[in-house]
């Protein structure tokens, strides 16, 4: 399914792209047939080697891959260190559309820029950052990401608020979200505002709070004209 044109009383915003986060790349042909516009492969949730995965994907569904190695840190099982994460990543930056690099993962960053695969650079906070320090962050990420992402925890319905006017303030290519279910709808709300990605499950989910495909295209459905 192509990605979709949203209109807010500002005007037409970005595309927004619905991501299949999968535990199990056999179910990248379903995520497509159900509305998702990009594939997740959750390395760090995944048994076997992450290029044979990625070659399983890839085999049976067209759409781009994200590879990601998700730290512990920022809700993913991954235990190591910088050098680890490079390890076990480099043999699939070939292989995929994009890696996504964490903020602390940073320094190497320097392997998926040269392989000349894009990057979706990332940061998962525990906690609601107040709006001059999201704009910093977001400049730090811009600097070696070709799609920042920022994931929240917020505190309150204000700190949506915030977030809602950040995401709508940066006008290069931004992924914005919350962690935890608390304030869920907000996965939903974001993209009418510039959120060009949206992270959604295939029945395992890889994050709390998380939509599935097939909710999200039908909460677009009902949200839009």
């Amino acid at each position: 399914m192509a990605g979709r044109i949203f209109l807010s009383i500002h005007g037409i915003l970005p595309v927004m792209k619905i991501v299949a986060a999968l535990t199990d790349p056999a179910q990248a042909p379903s995520a497509r047939d159900r509305g998702a516009d990009m594939i997740e492969l959750r390395f760090d949730l995944m048994e076997g080697e992450p290029e044979e995965l990625v070659q399983q994907c890839r085999d049976t569904c067209p759409l781009p891959v994200i590879g990601t190695l998700r730290s512990a840190q920022e809700g993913g099982r991954f235990f190591g260190n910088g050098s680890e994460w490079e390890e076990k990543i480099r043999p699939v930056i070939p292989l995929v559309d994009y890696v996504d690099v964490e903020q602390q993962f940073v320094k190497n960053a320097i392997c998926v820029k040269e392989a000349g695969t894009k990057i979706i650079a990332s940061h998962h906070s525990p906690v609601m950052m107040p709006l001059q320090v999201l704009f910093v962050l977001e400049r730090e990420l811009r600097a070696y990401g070709d799609i920042v992402k920022i994931v929240v925890t917020p505190r309150d319905t204000d700190d949506i608020i915030d977030l809602i006017a950040f995401t709508h303030a940066v006008k290069q290519p931004i992924c914005t979200g919350v962690m935890g279910s608390s304030f869920r709808y907000a996965r939903a709300v974001l993209p009418l505002f510039g959120s060009e990605l949206a992270y959604c499950h295939m029945g395992e989910t890889t994050a709390e709070g998380q939509y599935s495909v097939e909710e999200f295209v039908q909460l677009q459905k009902l949200l839009l004209p």
